[in-house]
C-alpha cells in the first residue's frame, strides 16, 4: 500500500500570514535583529508556506546605523508601515539616546489597536517609556535592567532570558531573540516546526522562559564554586542595603576567612572590594541611563552620603559622578581630562571628517559605545 507524500507532512490550518514589523532604533544590535528574523524565514522554508512576513521600519524611512557601523535601509517608515500583527522594537547601544517621541507615539498607537508588542536587547526600555509594559512582566538585557527598574517601577522586571506575557514579548539580547521567536512559532504552529527550526540552526536546545540570563561572572565560574556564586548573588540582590561581611559569610555557610580566601583565589580581590565594584557599576548604570539625582543614586547604591559616594567613585572609576553624567549628556567624545588615565579618547565622526580621515566602522561604533555603562570595563 503506497502512502502519499503529503500524509507525512505537517498540516497547517489556513490562517492569515503573520505580519511582523521590526522598528530599528539608532545603534540597534544587528545580532538581535538577525536572531529574531531568521526563525521566521526558516518557518516559511520548512513549512513550504508563507506563514510569516516581516518588515523593517525606521522613523522616517531613512537608513539607520547598527551598533557595528553597518547601515541598513528599511522597508518603510512609521507613517507608511503596513498593518501589523506584531511590532518588535530592536534596541542596542546607548538606548536612552536612541529613540524619539514620535516613535513612542507610534508604539502607543499600535497598543491601542491591540497589536502585539515586543522588544529585544534594550528595546523593552522603549516599550516601558511608552507605558505599554505597566503591569507586565518584562525581560531585557541585564545591563539595562537596573535603569528599567528605577525609572519604571510599574514594570515587573525579570532576569529571565525572555518573557511572553499576554500580548507582550520581551527578551535580552544576543542570540536570545531566536529562542523567543521559536517559542512564538511553537505556540502558533506546534512543536514539530519549532524543533525543526532549531535543528536547522544547529541549536542544542530551545531555551525556555524558565531559563535565566547568565551574567558574565557566573558564566565564567559556572557551578564549580557554588558558595562564591551564592555570595555574589547576595551582593547583587543587596546593593541598596549593604550586607556586612560577617553576615554574608554566615548566609553562605562559611567563615569570614574562608570567604575571603575564595574571593582572593578566584577574583584576585577581597570581598569588600568586589562588593564596592558591584555598587559602583550599578551607580554607573544609573548615572548614564536615568535622570535620578546623584544623592538618590548614592542612596540606591548603599552609600551613606553623597560625598562618600563621590570619593569612592573617583577612586575606583577615575572620574567624579557629576563629570560622568556631564560627559554622558554631551555629544562629543569624552575628554582626556575627565577620564581615568587608562582610558583612550575616541575621535568623534566630525573630528575624523575635519582631518580628512574616512570614518571607519570600528571608530563609529566605539564612539557610540563610549556612553554605555560597560565602556572600558576591562581597563577599569
Amino acid at each position: 500500500m503506497s502512502v502519499s507524500k503529503s500524509s507525512h507532512q505537517p498540516h497547517y490550518a489556513a490562517r492569515e500570514i503573520g505580519r511582523i514589523g521590526f522598528l530599528l532604533l539608532d545603534n540597534f544590535t544587528m545580532l538581535a535583529l538577525a536572531s529574531a528574523v531568521e526563525p521566521l524565514r526558516m518557518a516559511n522554508q520548512l513549512s513550504g508556506k508563507p506563514l510569516y512576513d516581516w518588515f523593517t521600519v525606521t522613523e522616517n524611512g531613512e537608513p539607520v546605523y547598527a551598533s557595528d557601523g553597518i547601515q541598513v535601509t528599511p522597508d518603510t517608515s512609521v507613517a507608511t508601515a503596513p498593518k501589523l500583527d506584531t511590532l518588535i522594537v530592536v534596541g542596542g547601544v546607548n538606548i536612552t539616546r536612541s529613540y524619539t517621541r514620535r516613535q513612542i507615539s507610534w508604539v502607543q498607537s499600535l497598543a491601542r489597536k491591540h497589536v502585539r508588542l515586543g522588544g529585544v536587547c534594550t528595546g523593552p526600555y522603549v516599550l516601558a517609556d511608552a507605558g505599554v509594559l505597566d503591569g507586565y512582566e518584562c525581560s531585557a538585557h541585564w545591563e539595562c535592567i537596573p535603569a528599567l527598574h528605577e525609572a519604571y517601577p510599574r514594570v515587573l522586571c525579570s532576569n529571565r532570558l525572555f518573557v511572553i506575557d499576554r500580548d507582550r514579548m520581551t527578551c535580552s539580547g544576543g542570540a536570545v531573540p531566536m529562542d523567543m521567536m521559536i517559542h512564538m512559532i511553537k505556540r502558533d504552529y506546534g512543536h514539530e516546526l519549532a524543533a525543526s527550526i532549531s535543528e536547522m540552526f544547529i541549536c542544542e536546545r530551545i531555551r525556555g522562559e524558565g531559563d535565566y540570563q547568565r551574567v558574565p561572572l557566573r558564566h565564567v565560574l559556572g557551578t564549580a564554586q557554588p558558595k562564591l556564586v551564592e555570595a555574589i548573588a547576595l551582593m547583587e540582590a543587596n546593593i541598596e542595603e549593604v550586607i556586612e561581611l560577617d553576615e554574608l559569610a554566615m548566609y553562605v555557610g562559611l567563615s569570614r576567612r574562608q570567604l575571603e580566601r575564595l574571593f582572593q583565589k578566584y577574583l584576585q580581590c577581597p570581598p569588600s572590594k568586589y562588593y564596592m565594584k558591584l555598587r559602583l557599576f550599578r551607580a554607573r548604570q544609573l548615572l548614564r541611563q536615568t535622570s535620578m539625582s546623584i544623592i538618590d543614586i548614592a542612596t540606591a547604591c548603599g552609600f551613606v552620603s553623597s560625598p562618600h559616594f563621590s570619593k569612592s567613585y573617583r577612586i575606583h572609576i577615575g572620574i567624579s559622578p557629576r563629570a560622568e553624567r556631564m560627559n554622558h549628556a554631551g555629544d562629543g567624545a569624552l575628554s582626556n581630562a575627565s577620564l581615568a588615565p587608562e582610558l583612550v579618547e575616541v575621535a568623534t565622526p566630525a573630528e575624523l571628517a575635519a582631518m580628512n580621515i574616512p570614518q571607519l566602522r570600528s571608530s563609529r561604533s566605539l564612539h557610540e559605545a563610549q556612553y554605555e555603562p560597560t565602556y572600558g570595563d576591562v581597563l577599569i
